[in-house]
């Protein structure tokens, strides 16, 4: 019988499984002093003669940034540092004629005309490199994100107005006849105001970049953040917006074009998506926020004729938030997935009470918008 593994023999296997670049991450070693010639530099697993510093006794293996791989699910992406002015971002690798009108759209929406509109949500775009030995793949240089629900959320009011800037971004999309095609899941916050310090990318753990502690971080309602939309590999950009459906002589909507069918298609589809993801993300993970029951339901409607365009979204979402009261907005929105006990929940609710004082002293909005 094989004796039990101990901590010890799994700390070993790991250090030897982080001591050598995964395949994986070859490309971008290969590219390193490329991407340090065009102002972005790798952290130190990537650049050329890499050593892992555990190798050095005085370190701890745990406390050394550089044992953390590239994600396996998203090899394509990497942090790096802009050597200009020490920002953190994020650089993504993309075969132009896989997804040929996600770059367009994108250096679209972050042109200067309307890249600082504020209901501009879709992910900014800082530089487009192209990758020497090949005319099909670029790198695009955009910000650090993370998952819009992480850290969670300590008041209905963030919940209220993460939706807020979810829809008025669909609708700012829209206006200019762009589609996402694929938002449920591709919704992210912008961390630098919640994480004034950044952690590491790569971190499951919210570890600080240098590994020696969890990265401080503050709520939404101290230090109110944007929101954005990524994953625009499924975007569409149309010619016009299409035609309204109008009603025919037997009472079952039409249009006038099967090209103008599709379009609608098209618009209806980011609607049921954002529809189903506050189902999914928020109705269904936290009570308190019954009353946004009816239009997400209309949302995800699947009668062309009776789901509404996203301009009565936004309106109608207008109306429930203006009804909102500061009490309201400042509830805990109370975790269905877990049941909470009467002392834990009595604990939380008194520490959240104290939390809310805090807040209403030093003036912090109860619907936190960025500036």
């Amino acid at each position: 019988m094989p004796a039990p593994t101990t901590f010890a023999d799994s700390l070993a296997r790991r250090k030897a499984s982080c001591s050598k670049l995964e395949e994986r991450e070859y490309w971008w070693r290969d590219h390193q002093q490329w991407l340090q010639a065009c102002g972005y530099m790798l952290r130190p697993r990537y650049r050329p003669g890499w050593t892992p510093s555990w190798h050095d006794k005085k370190r701890s293996f745990i406390e050394c940034e550089d044992r953390i791989p590239i994600s396996y699910d998203n090899h394509n992406q990497l942090d790096a540092t802009r050597v200009s002015d020490g920002k953190m971002v994020t650089l993504k690798r993309i075969v132009k004629s896989e997804y040929p009108a996600e770059v367009e759209i994108l250096e679209f929406f972050s042109s200067d005309a309307i890249k600082d509109d504020p209901r501009n949500h879709c992910v900014p775009v800082y530089a487009v490199l192209p990758v020497p030995e090949t005319e099909d793949t670029i790198i695009l240089v955009q910000p650090v994100l993370r998952k819009f629900d992480d850290p969670s959320f300590k008041t209905v009011g963030e919940v209220i107005e993460s939706i807020h800037q979810i829809i008025q971004g669909v609708q700012f999309m829209h206006e200019h006849r762009v589609t996402h095609g694929n938002i449920a899941g591709n919704v992210m916050m912008d961390p630098s105001a919640v994480y004034p310090d950044m952690y590491h990318p790569q971190s499951f753990l919210d570890d600080s970049l240098d590994m020696k502690g969890f990265a401080k971080h503050y709520s939404r309602t101290e230090r109110p953040t944007k929101y954005y939309f990524t994953g625009f590999e499924r975007a569409r950009r149309f010619s016009e917006y299409p035609h309204p459906l109008v009603p025919s002589a037997s009472g079952v909507p039409e249009t006038q074009d099967h090209s103008s069918l599709y379009q609608q298609g098209e618009f209806r589809t980011d609607i049921d998506s954002v529809g189903i993801m506050i189902k999914v993300q928020v109705l269904l993970a936290f009570s308190g926020l019954e009353f946004l029951d009816t239009l997400v339901a209309d949302m995800m409607e699947p009668d062309p004729a009776k789901q509404p365009n996203i301009d009565m979204v936004v309106a109608r979402f207008d109306e429930i938030r203006k009804r909102l009261k500061g009490r309201s907005l400042r509830s805990r929105p109370v975790p269905k997935w877990r049941e909470e006990h009467s002392l834990v929940k009595a604990w939380k609710d008194c520490r959240h009470a104290c939390r809310m004082i805090k807040y209403a002293i030093r003036g912090y909005s109860a619907l936190p918008t960025p500036a």
